[in-house]
């Protein structure tokens, strides 16, 4: 028997790719749907405008919407709540006993909340049982990181033997990252935004925690030093990012390119469902990869890595390319509750 899931967020561009994403798992049945007071008692398909490609699932359309309250919804809730609402739903949530598995970014800088990106940091699954000796419910708040951030820490996870010391990182985030109706299009057409309000501040401290271990059950940052410049470019989906690393360790070429082909998480190890195969495809292309012809591939799950060489000011510099709203958003919260169903959490 599949487990019953809701989405918390459902009528919104990130609940959209909830619903989409979720429809035939093989383990998970999206059976309630829940949204503002507004939305609430109609149809999903009268309470949504949907924006994404292709047609509503005809499983989730006739579904009631709930209100986001704690009551008739399944154990395992998956949250697409906005900022401004995220806190206090999701605590309710937790405190009544429901596993939350957040995209939203309220909770992913807490002490008792893993930061969690399955093939990088499994092993952060750990502090989660700190929250109801803390926090006195009988939930779970998990977190999946920052959309731009899984780009860059699925692409640094497999150097972290090298001893990572300094990252510059550059990203170039697709205009679907700023959710409906997004940037204007005046603002964005032919044109890059150079500014993308608290993105940097999250993809470096984000980063420093998700590639941190777990010491004394508490997670301890990396001690790196992250910068990052944070653009808006006039792409539809796919956030590509330039990375420079210094490493202590001093690897060879070869040794950096060997690290990307042989990585290979828990979730690829566990057969999860949602796990791409191969999670870091490196591409040998001198001109790739490309947010139009590659960021659909491996079902938007896996990162494509390109362009490996030597930095003049740091060690090695590349690119990454991973896609904003799967698996940076909705295919990354589906696959950490894929792995807490491995690990007996559910």
């Amino acid at each position: 028997m599949k487990i019953p899931v809701g989405v918390l967020g459902a009528t919104g561009m990130v609940g959209q790719h909830f619903v989409r994403f979720l429809q035939n798992h093989p383990r998970f049945e999206l059976t309630w749907v829940g949204a503002s007071d507004r939305s609430a008692g109609k149809k999903y398909r009268d309470a949504t405008s949907w924006r994404l490609d292709g047609t509503m699932p005809a499983g989730t359309a006739d579904l009631t919407v709930e209100e986001c309250k704690p009551g008739n919804a399944p154990k395992l809730v998956f949250s697409a709540t906005d900022a401004s609402v995220a806190t206090e739903i999701e605590q309710a949530f937790a405190g009544a006993g429901h596993l939350v598995v957040s995209n939203s970014k309220n909770h992913r800088m807490d002490d008792d909340v893993p930061l969690l990106v399955p093939e990088v940091n499994p092993d952060h699954l750990a502090v989660a049982a700190m929250q109801k000796a803390a926090r006195g419910w009988d939930g779970l708040i998990i977190t999946n990181p920052n959309c731009s951030t899984i780009v860059l820490t699925m692409a640094l996870g497999p150097l972290v033997p090298f001893g990572i010391q300094r990252v510059v990182v550059t990203t170039l985030q697709a205009i679907s990252g700023a959710g409906y109706p997004g940037v204007p299009s005046m603002d964005i057409t032919a044109n890059v935004v150079p500014y993308i309000g608290g993105e940097e501040e999250k993809l470096e401290i984000e980063t420093q925690k998700i590639l941190g271990s777990v010491v004394g059950g508490k997670i301890v940052p990396l001690a790196a030093k992250v910068s990052a410049h944070c653009n808006r470019v006039p792409v539809v989906d796919g956030h590509l990012v330039t990375v420079s690393v210094e490493f202590a360790s001093k690897p060879s070429l070869a040794d950096v390119r060997n690290a990307f082909d042989t990585f290979r998480g828990k979730p690829q190890l566990l057969n999860l469902p949602s796990a791409p195969a191969v999670p870091v495809i490196y591409m040998e292309q001198a001109d790739r990869p490309q947010p139009r012809r590659d960021v659909e591939r491996e079902r938007g799950m896996a990162v494509f890595v390109g362009r490996l060489r030597e930095c003049p000011v740091f060690d090695y510099k590349f690119i990454a390319l991973g896609h904003n709203t799967v698996r940076g958003a909705a295919g990354a919260a589906v696959l950490n509750a894929e792995l807490m169903h491995a690990e007996g959490l559910l």
